[in-house]
């Protein structure tokens, strides 16, 4: 019977710490507080749903903080009902006025904080949460909505969920959840732009019902001229038949 050699023996080692290494990572990179918009339209409302994982292997998460964004300020802001932990929306004032739907404003929703109400509701190892906020207004398309999230622990710990997207396309260590905004429906058309389509299929819908009676009274006469042919062909038969029955007697 043989046993491992040293270098197999190094080589199992090896490659049992890699794939160790690549299930922490891919472990790492799956519990990223995140958020889902509803609808990303510019000038709607929307809902947005927070995924909130417990990353500690010893605390709970019994908190988390919201930042809503203050260059581009919803005027609206509610939150959902979630069993057990109890939210506040924090109002104050802005650090620069912002015009909105062309309101200038000087105030508005800035946080909204999530508590657990008992340790039976706080957030375990293994386990996630979700927290869902209704806004708007949304500001013009392209706008990038950064929302940063503070994520508190038991043990007295925080997770600053804050950093910004990097410029290469390389995902940050703690990224802030972010959506960004798109143009609303309908919104390239101009109101000129869609009387004009609107006068084009009216004419078009002219044209055609014209078509359509010329095409009726082409199928008409058609139908005439065929019945007339049909009695001509008749009457031609007849007259050959008399015509042959007036020979054959002549020629008796």
């Amino acid at each position: 019977m043989k046993f491992p050699t040293s270098r197999a023996l190094k080589t199992a080692a090896v490659v049992t710490a890699t794939t160790s290494l690549m299930a922490l990572g891919a472990g790492a990179a799956s519990a990223h507080v995140t958020v889902q918009p509803e609808s990303t339209e510019a000038g709607g409302y929307t809902h947005l749903t927070f995924s909130v994982p417990n990353e500690s292997e010893t605390a709970n998460t019994n908190k988390i903080k919201i930042e809503l964004p203050a260059d581009t300020p919803f005027t609206s802001v509610s939150t959902k009902p979630v069993e057990g932990w109890s939210a506040k929306i924090v109002r104050g004032e802005l650090p620069e006025p912002a015009t909105v739907q062309g309101a200038k404003i000087t105030e508005a929703p800035l946080s909204v904080v999530w508590t657990a109400d008992d340790k039976s509701h706080q957030v375990s190892q293994n386990e996630y949460q979700t927290f869902s906020l209704s806004v708007g207004t949304l500001p013009e398309a392209g706008t990038d909505v950064t929302l940063p999230v503070s994520q508190f622990y038991t043990d007295g710990s925080v997770a600053k969920w804050d950093d910004a997207a990097s410029s290469d396309g390389a995902e940050p260590e703690s990224p802030a959840p972010s959506f960004t905004t798109t143009a609303a429906a309908g919104s390239d058309a101009s109101p000129s732009t869609e009387s004009a389509s609107s006068g084009g299929e009216s004419t078009d819908a002219s044209t055609q019902g014209e078509g359509g009676t010329q095409q009726a009274s082409s199928t008409g006469d058609g139908g005439s001229g065929q019945v007339l042919g049909w009695a001509g062909l008749v009457a031609g038969l007849l007259g050959l038949v008399a015509g042959s029955v007036a020979l054959a007697r002549t020629r008796r």
